[in-house]
């Protein structure tokens, strides 16, 4: 994630954009319809914008024209659905390609489909169904945002795969070496950012529940009470 500025190829760039476009789009609109029907979750969505800002800001050199670090993504996604981190992403991108030279603007797209798109797919949908089979709540949140973070490094890997595949063993051979190395710096910073969520999650269930009650979790409610 943070491919940088011009190392996918023009053709690569501008597909991952166009598949990233209508999420972002869908997310604006679930956003403004949750802030309009109750004006106090803004602060929740700034918490996740930030939380994502500076995870994500946080980076270790892996790939070649690449990085690792946290994504910060799995929580706003738990809290709000997975279409709402698109346009976080793509803010919280865009900022860092221009001000802190993290990532760029012809890889925007990819960057956010991977970051914004991806993975809080993966997070929203572990959280749900550990919901469902009633799994302790804190051990579900954990595996679905530490998995969250390394899909979307997998994706990252699919994305570079397909943009350079290896000369002998094509796409299969190039993502393997992709995913093997960002898998050395990017399975810790997975597991620290689960619980790093898991602590945030803990803390705005005590301050918060009400808000995250009206945002269908009633079970982080009980757990504050206990």
């Amino acid at each position: 994630m943070h491919i940088m500025e011009g190392f996918l190829p023009a053709e690569h760039a501008l597909a991952w954009s166009a598949a990233t476009l209508p999420f972002v789009a869908l997310g604006l609109r679930a956003i403004k319809k949750k802030v309009r029907e109750k004006p106090e979750l803004k602060m929740l969505v700034g918490v996740s914008a930030a939380f994502t800002f500076v995870l994500s800001a946080l980076k270790l050199p892996s790939v070649t024209g690449s990085c690792s670090h946290p994504t910060g993504t799995g929580l706003g996604a738990v809290l709000f659905g997975p279409l709402a981190m698109a346009p976080i992403a793509t803010i919280v991108l865009l900022f860092q390609a221009l001000l802190l030279a993290h990532g760029g603007l012809t890889t925007l797209g990819a960057n956010v489909f991977s970051m914004g798109v991806v993975g809080p797919l993966v997070a929203y949908v572990l959280f749900r169904s550990g919901r469902f089979l009633r799994l302790p709540q804190g051990v579900t949140l954990f595996v679905a945002v530490t998995l969250a973070d390394l899909s979307t490094y997998l994706t990252t890997s699919v994305q570079l795969a397909l943009a350079f595949p290896d000369p002998t063993g094509g796409f299969a051979a190039a993502l393997a070496k992709f995913a093997g190395i960002f898998a050395l710096t990017q399975i810790p910073l997975a597991i620290s950012e689960g619980l790093l969520t898991v602590l945030l999650f803990n803390v705005l269930a005590k301050h918060s529940a009400g808000e995250l009650h009206d945002l269908g979790l009633p079970l982080v409610r009980e757990g504050a009470r206990s």
